[in-house]
């Protein structure tokens, strides 16, 4: 390559002081560097961090060399017959159109759809508003020359179906792109690895239109904190603002799951939001009586962390990070690790931005009165989706007892003449002194959920799910508490026990483990949580019946395990193996399927607590078949001492000991031959 078609590119990798994340910019003086590195910071994160300095992380140089000579693929074959006319069905209607064969193109020849191209092994279509060209190179290229139309003709009364499916997709698309974003970015084991968060989507009421498939108990309770924080900040919310909150009295579920909303504003005049978007993560630790931020024995909702309601995180783009770093250091129990709830919160912020671009994008092609309208439109089909399911239940009731003593009651009632259903939990337990309170929000998810899963339909779960269903909780009861009950177990416990009563009193299901297994260890230097696998419950829908699974997450929760390699990394334990309970499942004409078995062992000495259900009351089986083995937490102590643990329970670890735990296994579905 001589040496005036060489060309050198410097690059600097920046990044403020104290991140990880480095953002490659054109080597030039200091200020353009600035420039630059906030540009691409602030469309990536959605906010600056001016009080830091932006530092050199490394310096690239990339030499390029030109040999100024076109590759040619192949000679073009010459041009040889003429096209034939034909007729195209397209944009619902026949159309005249010219069929080519390929070796009838010249080269430069340009061909304006409606066309069809010809080959050995291809056909394209050229559409109209299309033009093809053949290059020397023997490539055809098509370009669009009749500019797309933004708009959609809209018919008022009556969604298009194709377009229908269309939004379904691009709308749980743009929530799993949240999704991949906050787990690319995040910082901690716990949504990094474990995928322990949420994304969603919703409209200028707070209602939710879409989400990803991550974690029901997240996305059915989140439209109530996008309420609060749109009640809470009526005319004062600015574009680059972002708000978080973890209050279960205010659309949270619990203190660890942290969420991040961003107003999206694409009208204009700038008025109020178009959009909103959400991401929930559960945090490591934020606080409260033991690490993890699971404490088994708390009563006060200060016990559990660090409460925040309506703080606003990011204003008009630049981040609160002091203030939210004094809000994490001074509650009565305040966060163990705030540098980690501040890097997992950017992930957050970043993932929510990214929502906001894909939103502005499908504004930008679509137009937002065609956006706006199919939104709605969603909504109507996932209504009308459900009325359909409602219609082939019964009346029924169940009673479901839990391990401490409450009991969860729930009656649903059919109407088949208006395709609706009541769900009356009048009869449940008190609100009670422990943490198996549930908010409101939280027991909301749960029947969300359990509807949703009885519609044989790839529809969004969003808030149309819930128009056919009036739901009713006593207030003051374990599924409504006040102010300021503890409520770290509802959110995981509680809630399965409430999908798995639902799922009894419509007689569709055999109980799946009411249980998340929720396990939690750490210190001033290391926090973990993770939910275990059990098994589900055997059931049948219509006439057709099914197994439970083995070792599954059921019900409210849908993250994974961390791998092992990671756990062992990143925490002095070691994980001594992992195995599947054999014959825990009840037995049935439909097995319910197994739990697992779990042994961890501590390396150093370290606090560890489990939150857990099903250890006293077994998951019950239906319709004649048998229950699932109960679950059981225990201690293996280095000097041999083995000791049993309550299904809700702390211990200090001391190095060599091992932490066992025993998952339930589902119910059986019908008498066995």
């Amino acid at each position: 390559v001589v040496e005036s078609r060489i060309k050198t590119v410097p690059k600097a990798m920046l990044k403020y002081a104290g991140t990880d994340s480095a953002i490659a910019v054109a080597w030039g003086d200091s200020a353009a560097m600035q420039v630059a590195f906030e540009a691409q910071y602030q469309q990536r994160f959605a906010f600056l961090m001016r009080e830091r300095c932006i530092v050199i992380d490394s310096v690239s140089v990339e030499i390029i060399g030109d040999s100024g000579q076109t590759v040619v693929q192949s000679e073009p074959v010459k041009a040889t017959g003429k096209p034939v006319q034909t007729q195209l069905y397209a944009n619902n209607a026949w159309q005249t159109a010219l069929l080519y064969p390929r070796d009838c193109i010249a080269v430069n020849q340009t061909i304006a759809g409606p066309a069809i191209i010809a080959e050995a092994n291809a056909t394209t279509l050229v559409a109209a508003g299309w033009q093809a060209v053949l290059t020397e190179q023997n490539n055809i290229v098509m370009r669009r020359v009749v500019p797309l139309q933004h708009t959609l003709s809209l018919d008022s009364n009556k969604a298009d179906p194709i377009l229908l499916e269309v939004f379904n997709s691009l709308f749980m698309s743009i929530a799993e792109q949240m999704g991949f974003a906050l787990q690319n970015t995040a910082y901690s084991v716990n949504i990094k690895e474990r995928l322990d968060f949420s994304c969603a989507i919703f409209n200028a009421q707070g209602d939710l239109i879409a989400n990803a498939p991550h974690m029901p108990v997240h996305l059915g309770s989140m439209g109530e904190s996008i309420k609060t924080v749109m009640r809470d900040n009526a005319g004062s919310m600015k574009r680059g603002d972002v708000y978080v909150l973890n209050n279960p009295y205010a659309g949270g579920t619990h203190l660890p799951d942290v969420t991040v909303i961003t107003p999206v504003f694409l009208s204009t005049p700038v008025e109020t939001p178009t959009f909103y978007v959400g991401s929930r993560g559960h945090h490591a630790d934020i606080g409260g009586l033991t690490p993890g931020s699971m404490p088994p024995d708390s009563q006060h909702i200060n016990d559990e962390g660090v409460l925040l309601t309506n703080v606003k995180l990011v204003e008009q783009g630049v981040l609160q990070e002091a203030q939210m770093l004094h809000l994490l250091t001074t509650a009565p129990y305040p966060a163990r690790n705030p540098a980690q709830n501040i890097a997992d919160l950017k992930a957050q912020i970043a993932a929510n931005q990214k929502g906001l671009d894909e939103l502005a994008a499908m504004v930008e092609q679509f137009g937002l009165l065609t956006v706006l309208a199919y939104m709605q439109y969603v909504q109507d089909n996932a209504e009308q989706a459900v009325r359909e399911a409602i219609v082939k239940l019964k009346d029924g009731s169940f009673t479901l007892p839990l391990d401490n003593g409450a009991q969860v009651c729930v009656e649903v009632t059919v109407n088949q003449v208006q395709r609706s259903a009541v769900v009356d939990f009048t009869g449940t337990s008190s609100q009670l002194n422990n943490n198996f309170n549930a908010p409101r929000a939280v027991t909301m998810a749960a029947v969300l959920y359990v509807f949703r899963t009885l519609v044989d339909a790839d529809i969004p779960l969003n808030a149309g799910c819930l128009k056919p269903i009036q739901v009713i909780v006593p207030e003051g009861c374990m599924l409504n508490p006040k102010f300021p009950a503890a409520v770290v177990a509802g959110n995981v416990e509680t809630s399965s026990c409430i999908t798995n009563a639902l799922y009894g009193a419509l007689g569709v299901m055999a109980s799946s483990q009411s249980t998340m297994n929720n396990f939690t260890f750490g210190n001033e230097t290391y926090q973990y949580y993770e939910t275990i696998s059990g098994g589900s419950g055997a059931g049948m829908v219509g006439t057709i019946g099914f197994h439970g699974t083995p070792v599954v997450q059921t019900a409210m929760t849908n993250s994974r395990l961390t791998d092992p390699e990671v756990l062992e990394l990143r925490f002095p334990v070691r994980l001594d193996s992992y195995t599947i309970r054999k014959h825990s499942g009840g037995h049935g004409l439909f097995q319910g399927g197994d739990g697992g078995t779990r042994r961890i062992r501590f390396l150093q000495p370290m606090t560890a607590a489990i939150l857990s259900n099903n250890r006293i009351h077994a998951p019950f089986g239906a319709a004649g078949g048998e229950n699932g083995s109960l679950g059981r937490n225990t201690v293996e102590r280095v000097d041999g001492r083995v000791e049993v643990l309550k299904h809700s329970d702390s211990t200090q670890m001391q190095a060599g000991d091992v932490f066992v735990i025993e998952t339930p296994g589902g119910g059986g579905f019908g008498v066995a031959d």
